[in-house]
């Protein structure tokens, strides 16, 4: 946010239709992709505005995102029961378009922003502390995949390609291997094993996909907890970032949860001992999830959302060691071994799965 000097920002949430004079705009959030700011006018509606500024070297196809969102969002507006003293905002991401009735404005200097309004009265987690919490993140997932199920994938645009591809993951990480430019392959022959023995496995739903055992749906792509907002009692209330929303397999999305709600410790710790896993979070997402999804989902779909929670930190591994080969140049990194660290906590998670694996499947079964 520090780019970005206070008239650029100010300038840009002019160009969107608001009431009233602008008073304030002030940094909000914590996220690490777009920049973000809260925006207040004069008028006292009790709305206030989300100002972001799109990371286009993140996200380079800007049209794309936000057709995407435009389509999501006013899909999930017609299936959104509203309770009393509530808005459809309340629920789901609102766009405030351009003074223009664009979805988003450029400047002078290059950037792209968009604005939404800001959901009140609503909190995040970054770590999951409770099976409650646990159990609603399942049911904001499992709701916005049942609400979305309806809607042609083929009318979304994979703004990121290959972004859950593990093929694509194990070719970019051969290639690492063949060129070797940090001559740090020899360094990681048991972390290369570890991953080319369960190759095949790990292919389970990419081959069912391609098969045409498996529909490919709208998933949002980016499950972590804290992009599910609660409101003041814990429950769901909305699903937030809708960047990565693209066609994929609903497996991805579960996986991808899953790996961030039972691992106990951070994503770098260097003593993989201390990764137990909490099987009682587990057991309340997948609850909580098929709660919502069990009605709407193939059993095939089902069968395999297990396959998802070993796939997405086994793929997850795969690309901090592809970088780490490759000398560090996509991950931020704060020290040589970084990413071996962090590789070594995703394996570590896989390998726990493993010994866990009987117990993962049965609560899906009971659940179904």
């Amino acid at each position: 946010m520090s780019d970005f000097n206070q008239l650029v920002v100010e300038n840009a949430a002019k160009q969107f239709t608001l009431e009233g004079d602008i008073i304030s705009v002030q940094p909000f959030g914590s996220g690490h992709i777009n920049d973000t700011y809260r925006v207040i006018t004069s008028i006292d509606s009790g709305i206030s505005h989300l100002l972001q500024r799109i990371n286009h070297h993140v996200f380079p196809n800007v049209d794309g995102l936000m057709h995407n969102i435009e389509i999501v969002t006013k899909h999930l507006s017609k299936k959104v029961k509203v309770a009393e003293g509530k808005q459809v905002s309340d629920h789901v991401l609102t766009i405030i378009p351009t003074l223009e009735g664009k979805l988003y404005t450029t400047d002078s200097i290059g950037n792209y922003w968009r604005m939404f309004i800001l959901i009140e009265d609503t909190k995040s987690y970054d770590i999951v502390e409770t099976e409650v919490q646990a159990a609603e993140g399942g049911r904001a997932f499992g709701l916005f995949q049942k609400q979305l199920s309806d809607l042609d994938a083929s009318r979304i645009v994979e703004v990121l390609p290959n972004f859950h591809n593990v093929e694509f993951r194990l070719d970019n990480l051969r290639k690492a291997i063949a060129k070797d430019v940090c001559q740090r392959v020899r360094l990681v022959q048991d972390k290369l094993d570890f991953i080319f023995n369960r190759e095949d496995r790990m292919k389970t739903i990419l081959d069912l996909g391609n098969k045409g055992a498996l529909p490919l749906r709208i998933t949002h792509n980016d499950t972590k907890f804290n992009n599910v907002l609660l409101d003041v009692h814990d429950k769901m209330q909305c699903v937030i970032d809708l960047d990565t929303v693209m066609p994929g397999y609903v497996a991805y999305d579960f996986g991808d949860a899953i790996r961030t709600i039972i691992n106990p410790v951070a994503e770098d710790e260097k003593d993989i001992s201390k990764i137990v896993l909490n099987l009682s979070l587990y057991k309340a997402y997948a609850e909580g999830y098929l709660e919502e999804a069990n009605e709407f989902l193939t059993t095939l779909e089902k069968e395999t959302l297990v396959d998802g929670a070993f796939l997405l930190p086994y793929m997850q591994g795969v690309r901090f060691l592809t970088d780490y080969i490759e000398g560090d140049h996509y991950y931020k990194t704060k020290y040589d071994e970084h990413n071996l660290v962090r590789t070594n906590t995703q394996l570590k998670l896989v390998e726990e799965m493993e010994k866990n694996e009987e117990f993962m499947r049965k609560v899906i079964f009971d659940c179904i």
